[in-house]
């Protein structure tokens, strides 16, 4: 098991940029990683995976070449750069460690989360 805690929300307008930390105990280096989301009336869903090496990533097609995950397993922290920020990135964004060894996009495949964080996108 690993605790999570999220860092790094806000408000930023449309064509801006945030990057989101995670900060882990536990065993960080032993877990495959995953950015979700959960926007106002939106069921949570998939932003991107990180194997535990950080060799492999993986993205929703909704945020492919806009955001990029990355960790760093020294200092145990998982980042979400995100870049051109539209306003349909509003959400509560939630950092999640599998239960398997790879990253997948489904929700049942990881067993702990953090608090998320908000951020909102103006136009």
């Amino acid at each position: 098991q690993v605790q999570l805690v999220e860092s790094g929300g806000g408000l930023v307008q449309a064509g801006g940029s945030l990057r989101l930390s995670c900060a882990a105990s536990g065993r960080f280096s032993n877990y495959a990683m995953g950015w979700f989301r959960q926007g106002p009336g939106k069921e949570r869903e998939f932003v991107a995976g990180i194997s535990s090496s950080g060799g492999s990533r993986y993205f929703a097609d909704s945020v492919k070449g806009r955001f990029a995950i990355s960790r760093d397993n020294a200092k145990n922290t998982l980042y979400l750069q995100m870049n051109s920020l539209k306003p349909e990135d509003t959400a509560v964004y939630y950092c999640a460690a599998a239960i398997r060894p790879f990253a997948t996009n489904f929700v049942r495949d990881y067993g702990s989360w953090g608090q998320g964080t908000q951020v909102t996108v103006s136009s």
